[in-house]
């Protein structure tokens, strides 16, 4: 009996092995892309962009919604009052510019709300308080 040695029972892997054998062949690839020197796409860190794309639209002075969009939404809440209604382009130009100034306004109070709050993220309590203390009506 000193002949006879205890059987080695191999442990269960954890993972399943077809995740494993996926796992393997995405380091392969990876390796081989390496190899071939395929550099990896460069990225801008988290907030540069957006930084950069504020700085731009803060310069510029043209219009940030779409006219044909906003001018079938226009003709969409008109068509309520009236089924046929003519307006000018020149009207329609003015009121996406009263809007856009509203939205850049109210935007900007609700920014303050959210730092006032400690926080960077904006909320849409934020919104509802900044139409409050503006006087207008609540969304």
């Amino acid at each position: 009996m000193a002949g006879l040695t205890k059987a080695v029972v191999p442990k269960r892997p954890s993972k399943s092995v077809a995740s494993r054998k996926i796992h393997k062949v995405g380091r392969i690839t990876a390796k081989k892309e390496a190899a071939a020197g395929a550099r990896r796409k460069f990225r801008w860190r988290p907030g540069t962009v957006a930084l950069r794309e504020v700085r731009k639209y803060q310069s510029s002075t043209g219009l940030l919604i779409q006219r044909a969009p906003f001018c079938r939404l226009v003709r969409e809440i008109a068509a309520n009052w009236k089924d046929t209604i003519r307006m000018s382009h020149s009207s329609l130009e003015c009121l996406q510019e009263a809007t856009e100034s509203f939205l850049v306004g109210v935007l900007g109070d609700a920014n303050l709300c959210t730092v006032h709050a400690k926080r960077v993220t904006l909320f849409s309590k934020d919104l509802h308080l900044a139409l409050r203390l503006r006087g207008e009506q609540g969304l």
